[in-house]
């Protein structure tokens, strides 16, 4: 077992480069890069905050101010200069030839140096471990959430299934699994964030401004005041799946035989569920808590933060991906896939522990 589980974490390393491979060529071609939208700034006026060797500015307002004869437009409106071209690739690192650039990006992402973010003044890493924080947190809330609801109410179909609380339960896990997160969202903001209603949550952040003034009961209340809102946003849909594999499960295991033979020796029916029927039927539920985990994590992160707000990896890759902010993109894409595939060997491994009598090696 020890040996597939090295051969799973080796495989990492090649899924990464692919990964960072594929992306990093794809942006190369792709319109729209920081060095075009710079060049697109200085052509109509806007000072790109470039530097020269000397340390002064070279806005593109000093390097245009030279107007065309018989009109009163800058002559960047036709064309820069190539020594302001030549400093605006230099500043984005454009002026390398591509498989320089690409090496070196490999070489510092094995170090885990993703480098510095081209619009803000902090490092990348320093943006991901501010980042990182949040979206744990609103997966993890989450994902307890959703596996404290969707097992005791699976659990309770399967004893009472074809019943009346059955249909009705499933019908409400239906259109709560048919509602999309962010509209689920927006109608919480209309009705409890002073939308149009209630003014009882804040719309922005995961803590208020004087929470560090607060006592730390304080700052538990303050917390789970900010987060009530994404959280039920993120859950809305994720109750049916996990439900509906709870109730086939112990149906499938209330149907075996050693669970005829117990009833027959006249063993208690709750002891059956809890002592027989349990252990067998939550294996696949539990062992796919952290599947669970990061499938919360990656799909709803994205706009749930974005509504709210919430400054974790989802709002700094889309923020990033708008600015053509190419090392947080990338870096964000590295951390993401990374905590995905170790999530992955986490799952296998928790299969392992709930059932010994499952061997991966085997297979």
């Amino acid at each position: 077992m020890g040996s597939y589980f090295l051969r799973r974490l080796l495989l990492i390393i090649p899924t990464l480069w692919a990964i960072i491979t594929l992306n990093f060529f794809i942006v190369q071609i792709a319109p729209g890069g920081p060095v075009d939208q710079a060049l697109a700034n200085a052509q109509f006026g806007h000072s790109t905050g470039i530097s020269n060797a000397g340390g002064g500015d070279v806005g593109a307002r000093g390097a245009l101010t030279r107007d065309n004869p018989g009109d009163s437009q800058y002559r960047g409106a036709r064309g820069l200069d190539p020594e302001v071209i030549a400093e605006i690739k230099h500043r984005y690192g454009f002026d390398k030839p591509l498989l320089q650039r690409y090496g070196e990006m490999l070489w510092n992402y094995l170090r885990f140096d993703f480098g510095d973010s081209l619009f803000r003044s902090a490092s990348v890493l320093q943006l991901i471990k501010e980042s990182l924080p949040v979206s744990i947190s609103l997966g993890l809330w989450s994902t307890l959430i959703i596996y404290l609801v969707s097992i005791p109410l699976g659990i309770k179909k399967a004893v009472r299934n074809g019943s009346a609380f059955d249909i009705w339960s499933s019908t409400f896990i239906i259109i709560g699994y048919s509602i999309p997160a962010f509209l689920f969202g927006i109608m919480l903001i209309v009705l409890f964030a002073g939308g149009s209603y209630l003014d009882w949550f804040p719309l922005r952040g995961l803590t208020s401004p004087q929470f560090d003034s607060l006592p730390w009961y304080g700052k538990i209340g303050d917390y789970l005041w900010h987060i009530t809102l994404p959280v039920l946003a993120t859950v809305i849909g994720g109750f049916a799946t996990l439900t509906m594999l709870t109730k086939n499960s112990f149906l499938d295991e209330i149907r075996k035989q050693y669970v005829v033979t117990a009833r027959a020796k006249g063993v208690d029916e709750k002891r059956i569920l809890y002592g027989h029927v349990f252990r067998n039927a939550m294996l696949l539920v539990i062992a796919g808590f952290p599947a669970t985990f990061i499938s919360m994590f990656f799909t709803s992160s994205v706009l749930i933060e974005v509504m709210f707000s919430l400054n974790g990896l989802g709002l700094l890759g889309y923020d990033a991906t708008i600015q053509r902010d190419y090392p947080v993109m990338f870096g964000t894409l590295y951390i993401f896939t990374l905590i995905g595939l170790l999530m992955n060997i986490l799952s296998d491994l928790t299969y392992t522990l709930v059932d010994p009598r499952i061997d991966f090696e085997g297979r």
